[in-house]
C-alpha cells in the first residue's frame, strides 16, 4: 500500500535528495535575476557558494547591468525556470534575496546575495509538503532550509575535482559549489570551513581545479570523504596521479584537463568560505565529452513528468 501511494503521488522514481546526472552541451534550465523591472538572464553567470545561509554569486561585466543591480540591490529576486518552446519560461522555484557583499574588479563586479525566503513550484503545494514530511524532514533540514536547497539545486550544479598540496600534505576532493568565469580567467569557490584543507589553501593561495567525465562518478564520490578525513598516502590511491605543471599538486590521471588557480581573496560566507582566484593556463589531456552535475530530486521529477529524462549516473 505504501509503495502504491508513493507511486501514485510521485511516480516510480527512486526518491532521493540530489540526483547525479550526466550532461553534454547546454543546460536547458535558465536562471533569471529580477532587479526592479529588469529581467537579467544569469544562467551562465551565477553560482551557489554557501548553504547556511544560502549564498549566490552573480558576475556582471556590462556597466549598465551593474548599475541596474546596484539601483535595486535591496529588492532582487532569483527565478529558476525551464525553457519552453517559443522562448517561454516555466518557473519552478524562486527566492527573495538580501545583499551580502561585492567583489569589484576592473573588468566586472561579483554581487553576493543571501537567500531570505524561497518558494517551490515543481509540484503542487500538497505533494511538496507530503514529500518533505515523509522523506526529507530531519533535525538539520527544516522546511525553510529544504525549500532553499531545493530552489538552489533547481539549476544543475557541475562537479569538479580540487587538488591541494603534494607529498604527505596533499588532498583531492570533489566540489559543486564553484564556478568558472572563463573569459576573465577567474574561478570562484565556496568551500566549507570544516574542510581540512581550507587553512592550507588560504595559506598557500593555490589550488588546482580539474574537469572529469561522469564515468568516474564512483571514485569521485569516494574522494568526497577527504573533505573531513586524511587521504591515504599517494601511492595507496586506487588510481594514478600526475603533478600539475607549476604547483606540482597531485591530479588524478583520468581528468580531462586542469587549471592552476591563484587565490586572490577570501570572504567568510557563514558555513562556507568564498575563494576568489585567477588562472593563466589550462592543461588539456582529452576533449570533454560530458560533465557530472547535481540537481534536486524535485527538479528531476518535474522534468521527468514532462517527458524529459536526464541521464542518471
Amino acid at each position: 500500500m505504501k509503495n502504491s501511494f508513493r507511486k501514485f503521488l510521485f511516480g516510480d522514481s527512486e526518491i532521493r535528495e540530489f540526483v547525479p546526472i550526466a550532461m553534454n552541451g547546454s543546460i536547458r534550465e535558465q536562471t533569471i535575476l529580477l532587479a526592479g523591472r529588469d529581467q537579467l538572464n544569469v544562467s551562465d553567470s551565477h553560482w551557489l557558494l554557501a548553504l547556511d545561509p544560502v549564498v549566490f554569486g552573480f558576475w556582471f561585466t556590462d556597466a549598465e547591468l551593474i548599475g541596474k543591480v546596484r539601483q535595486n540591490i535591496a529588492g532582487c529576486t532569483i527565478l529558476f525556470c525551464d525553457s519552453l518552446p517559443g522562448g517561454r519560461k516555466e518557473k519552478v522555484a524562486s527566492a527573495r534575496l538580501s545583499f551580502f557583499d561585492t567583489i569589484e574588479e576592473r573588468d566586472g563586479t561579483l554581487f553576493l546575495f543571501s537567500l531570505k525566503e524561497s518558494s517551490l513550484f515543481h509540484l503542487d503545494a500538497l505533494r511538496t509538503m507530503i514529500m518533505y514530511r515523509k522523506y526529507y524532514r530531519k533535525p538539520n533540514l527544516n522546511w525553510f532550509k529544504f525549500k532553499a536547497l531545493t530552489a538552489a539545486h533547481s539549476y544543475p550544479r557541475r562537479v569538479r575535482i580540487i587538488s591541494v598540496g603534494k607529498g604527505k600534505d596533499y588532498n583531492i576532493f570533489p566540489m559543486d559549489l564553484l564556478g568558472n568565469i572563463a573569459q576573465q580567467h577567474r574561478f570562484i569557490f565556496g568551500l566549507r570551513h570544516s574542510n581540512r584543507s581550507l587553512p592550507e589553501i588560504i595559506g598557500q593561495g593555490k589550488l588546482v581545479v580539474s574537469e572529469a567525465s561522469p564515468e568516474h562518478k564512483t571514485v569521485i564520490y569516494q574522494l568526497g570523504k577527504h573533505h573531513l578525513s586524511n587521504p591515504p598516502l599517494p601511492e595507496k590511491l586506487p588510481f594514478g596521479i600526475i603533478e600539475s605543471e607549476n604547483y606540482g599538486f597531485y591530479v588524478p590521471d583520468w581528468v580531462d584537463n586542469y587549471k592552476e588557480v591563484t587565490i586572490k581573496k577570501a570572504i567568510d560566507l557563514g558555513s562556507h568560505m568564498l575563494l576568489w582566484g585567477t588562472w593563466d593556463k589550462e592543461k588539456i589531456f582529452r576533449p570533454e565529452t560530458a560533465h557530472l552535475y547535481h540537481i534536486h530530486f524535485l527538479q528531476y521529477l518535474h522534468q521527468k513528468r514532462k517527458g524529459i529524462n536526464y541521464q542518471i549516473v
